[in-house]
């Protein structure tokens, strides 16, 4: 809040505060002349006369002591000229003792709440000492750079390889029906709005519930995908994840390249393939795309390039649209998480996730597989 508001709202908050008072005490201090029988001489319609009765005490007390209330907030919380006095309250926010705000408050309620689930975790979820070993280590390295931009490509990769030792207990919290349950929690609060309530995904959001996986769909992968995401710092001057290509071989290798596509998967049962401009997309297939895709074109965990030869599209699968990926290109980002649930939270997650994909169903009290 800027000086001059904080100011502002300081002026009119002792304005009547001193205001109340002041009449309060007038109201005490001035009495008027009563007659002998008590009322103030005042009649009204020759009938109501008028008594000056002492305010009740109990009014009184309760009134007093709002306006000592005030000076005692005043003195706690930055009520007046906050930017200069922030008061006497504090909070503990990361084991230290801060002066108290609305925001520290919070983050302090966050952080009591965030304790209050760990231990839970640990204790019903997953009470397994190796693994609370493993996630102390893990966020002990996090800790020593908070900020994921500002970590060194050393300090990433170390984090990287210490949330993949996590791997294995994600296999066991899927058999747990506790587990899945929260982690089925988390995907509809987080990852829903993408993904859709039931995992199954939309055009240029990945199906959770098959085992198709860009990235890999073993625990360490979508662990790994979960906390740090997919293609989350695009540079606009490098190229796409998947690149635009038409600059490269013209409207001409588009059509080619697209065709030759078409004909190595399952969709070609649906369309009428030109084998000619398919035989000229292979030979521009087998001097470009292969890097990414595969030689066999069934794609690339590394450089999470998808199966050409699968009916599986997260684009679509037809000449038009396959047309359109090769022309333009395609940069579908997946946000990391890692900031935003935390450790223990990612591996609920990755639980439930996990058991989508291998054919879990959740249910209140069994986690039943076919």
């Amino acid at each position: 809040m800027s000086i001059f508001w904080s100011s502002w709202i300081t002026i009119l908050t002792l304005a009547c505060w001193l205001g109340i008072l002041g009449l309060l005490l007038f109201v005490l201090r001035n009495k008027p002349d009563l007659a002998e029988d008590g009322t103030t001489g005042h009649t009204y319609d020759d009938v109501i006369q008028e008594y000056d009765k002492p305010l009740p005490k109990w009014w009184l007390v309760i009134f007093f002591g709002t306006i000592v209330w005030a000076i005692v907030y005043f003195i706690l919380f930055p009520a007046l000229m906050p930017h200069a006095f922030s008061g006497v309250a504090t909070v503990e926010v990361d084991g230290e003792t801060v002066p108290w705000s609305s925001a520290n408050e919070l983050y302090s309620d966050l952080e009591k709440n965030n304790n209050v689930f760990i231990e839970n975790f640990q204790t019903n979820l997953l009470p397994n000492p190796e693994a609370a070993k493993q996630l102390a280590t893990l966020a002990s390295l996090q800790a020593q750079e908070p900020a994921k931009s500002q970590r060194s490509s050393e300090l990433s990769g170390q984090i990287t390889e210490q949330v993949k030792t996590l791997a294995p207990y994600i296999k066991e919290l899927s058999n747990n029906p506790e587990a899945l349950m929260v982690g089925e929690r988390l995907f509809l609060q987080n990852c829903a709005l993408c993904h859709g309530s039931t995992a199954q995904g939309a055009p240029g959001y990945p199906n959770l519930t098959d085992n198709d996986w860009l990235h890999g769909g073993e625990p360490e992968n979508i662990l790994v995908t979960i906390h740090d995401g997919r293609h989350t710092n695009l540079d606009p001057e490098l190229p796409l994840p998947m690149p635009a290509q038409r600059d490269d071989i013209g409207e001409q290798g588009v059509r080619a390249a697209a065709e030759y596509v078409l004909s190595i998967s399952k969709n070609q049962e649906e369309s009428e393939v030109d084998p000619i401009l398919a035989a000229e997309g292979k030979a521009i297939y087998d001097e470009k795309c292969f890097i990414c895709h595969g030689s066999d074109a069934k794609g690339m965990i590394e450089t999470g390039a998808p199966n050409l030869t699968d009916g599986i599209w997260l684009f679509g699968g037809d000449r038009a649209t396959i047309q359109e990926t090769i022309r333009h290109g395609r940069a579908g980002v997946m946000p990391e998480w890692e900031t935003k649930l935390g450790n223990e939270r990612i591996m609920l997650l990755a639980s439930y996730v996990y058991s989508l994909s291998h054919n879990a169903v959740v249910e209140s009290d069994a986690v039943q597989a076919p």
